[in-house]
């Protein structure tokens, strides 16, 4: 058995030390990769709940049956590869997306309270998706007998494009675009996004209510491969450019003019910001319904633990995101199973008491 020395080693270094052998190397993870260690982690767990729990009672010794080649139920499997797993994969991609163009927003917004709703995108996608929804059974019905299942989603991308495209032509001037004048030209938009909204289901009848406020309220359940597949090219476009955006978003945290003279184009940067928020969004949005706070809470957890260097922060909150909505998930089909309860309900109940915590921690102290 060895003992400590008086100098802080031990027997054994001291008896290499004197034999002229170098120390072992202590290996040591810097602190910033045991944090994407820590939410990649977090987000494998919540992979392998949301694939191994449901109603079916099919867990995880089905998914390693399943995996070996052993022989499974047709509907167990029909459970695990047609319906939780493009779940939990569209709970990934969602998650991952919104939480990034949380990050973006803050970025760009240079306020850590910052939401991807600011540019209009959810308001657009919300107002096309109900009025496709309210004027089914009229007007807009050759839209739905022409695009089927694929109506809503359709809609919902396209709402939430065409909102980002105007409130930039709105904001842009001479080539430039002015960061006061897209939050104000966001909020005007929203509002009157928001009073049609209201307009739309008011005119509503029982049924069409019905599917408003289950849309409205998100969920998962509508997952299909199919589906997934049509949206993967729009959910690639954020992640492809979250490379390209750290480093000019660290730049324009010191101030638009600031980033110039480092050398920053800054219209650009703003203009594929504004693209990968308004894709990401949009196409989470057209998939799973409005889904909150997703976009708040998890970039600014990431920078109270780390600090805003969007290197580390864009893919942080990306893993933790889609940790989050997957574990939200995973909770809205056990709490009050064997039904479902809105994911959006669980993310607000999650997301709004920490929402209000930071705003009374920033609260400034009473003199």
């Amino acid at each position: 058995m060895t003992t400590p020395g008086a100098d802080g080693g031990t027997a054994v270094s001291r008896l290499r030390r004197a034999a002229g052998v170098p120390p072992v190397p202590r290996v040591t993870m810097p602190p910033r990769l045991w944090l994407v260690a820590g939410v990649l982690a977090l987000a494998c767990a919540a992979v392998v709940a949301s694939l191994s729990i449901g109603a079916t009672g099919a867990g995880l010794g089905s998914w390693l049956l399943l995996a070996g080649g052993g022989a499974v139920s047709e509907q167990t499997r029909l459970v695990l590869l047609e319906i939780r797993l493009p779940r939990t994969v569209l709970g990934v991609l969602a998650g991952a997306s919104l939480a990034s163009a949380g990050a973006i927003m803050q970025g760009l917004f240079r306020n850590p309270l910052a939401d991807p709703a600011l540019i209009g995108v959810s308001p657009g996608a919300a107002l096309a998706v109900v009025a496709l929804i309210a004027l089914g059974d009229g007007p807009l019905a050759p839209v739905i007998h022409l695009l089927g299942q694929w109506a809503l989603p359709a809609a919902a991308l396209a709402g939430g494009l065409s909102a980002t495209l105007l409130l930039y032509t709105v904001a842009t001037r001479e080539g430039m675009t002015s960061i006061a004048t897209l939050l104000l030209a966001g909020i005007a938009l929203a509002a009157f996004a928001g009073a049609g909204t209201g307009l739309l289901i008011y005119a509503a009848n029982d049924r069409q209510l019905r599917d408003l406020t289950f849309w409205s309220l998100g969920s998962l359940s509508g997952a299909t491969w199919p589906g997934i597949a049509a949206a993967l090219p729009f959910f690639a476009v954020p992640f492809a450019l979250l490379p390209f955006l750290a480093r000019p978003l660290n730049a324009l945290l010191l101030g638009e003019a600031e980033a110039w003279h480092l050398g920053v184009a800054v219209e650009r940067v703003k203009r594929l910001a504004m693209l990968a928020v308004a894709c990401a969004v949009a196409t989470s949005v057209s998939l799973t319904g409005v889904i909150g706070f997703i976009g708040v809470v998890v970039p600014h957890l990431i920078r109270l633990a780390a600090g805003p260097d969007h290197r580390l922060l864009l893919p942080a909150s990306a893993l933790l995101g889609a940790a989050l909505l997957v574990g939200a998930d995973v909770l809205a089909r056990i709490v009050v199973a064997p039904a479902e309860l809105p994911i959006g309900i669980v993310t607000a109940l999650l997301g709004a008491p920490f929402f209000l915590w930071l705003l009374l921690r920033a609260r400034p102290e009473a003199v």
